[in-house]
């Protein structure tokens, strides 16, 4: 629960960044969502400004986002929301990506994720595009410190 908390913080710290007002995302391409979902997996885009967009994502129950890379970005976040998620990294082995983990992916690194469970899971990305104002180093730190933070449930707050 506390990275679940944290990893909201992170998410509401970075859409607070200075920017434009809130703009529609672009038309749906028919083609193009009929290939995700027969890849098990359905993104809807929640915030789009110049600097920072939010996306969350549904994966169907053993769906699967094949390896693709951000070249549009300087970093995103990958959050895992529910669900029992694997995620692969650059060239790195497939891990765990247990909920409210955040995972720090640079521009470019190709990746991809799949949901092993027997529910659907849910994502949530953001992302902050080459020319913003974030900073890489704060919010790797801080995705960092989302990702050594120990584990806590409900009653380890009260």
């Amino acid at each position: 629960m506390w990275r679940y908390a944290c990893g909201i913080a992170v998410i509401a710290g970075l859409l607070s960044l200075p920017g434009s007002a809130q703009t529609p995302a672009a038309g749906n391409d028919a083609e193009r969502d009929a290939a995700r979902a027969a890849q098990g997996y359905a993104p809807v885009r929640l915030w789009e400004r110049p600097d920072v967009r939010a996306t969350r994502v549904e994966i169907k129950p053993m769906g699967v986002r094949a390896v693709h890379q951000h070249d549009d970005v300087k970093f995103h976040l990958f959050i895992p929301l529910t669900g029992k998620l694997q995620v692969t990294i650059g060239s790195d082995k497939p891990v765990d990506a247990p909920v409210g983990e955040a995972f720090y992916i640079k521009g470019g690194t190709p990746h991809g994720f799949r949901n092993l469970g027997s529910t659907p899971a849910m994502v949530m990305e953001i992302f902050v595009k080459n020319g913003s104002t974030a900073s890489l180093d704060a919010a790797g730190a801080l995705a960092a410190a989302l990702q050594a933070s120990p584990s806590r449930t409900v009653s380890d707050v009260r």
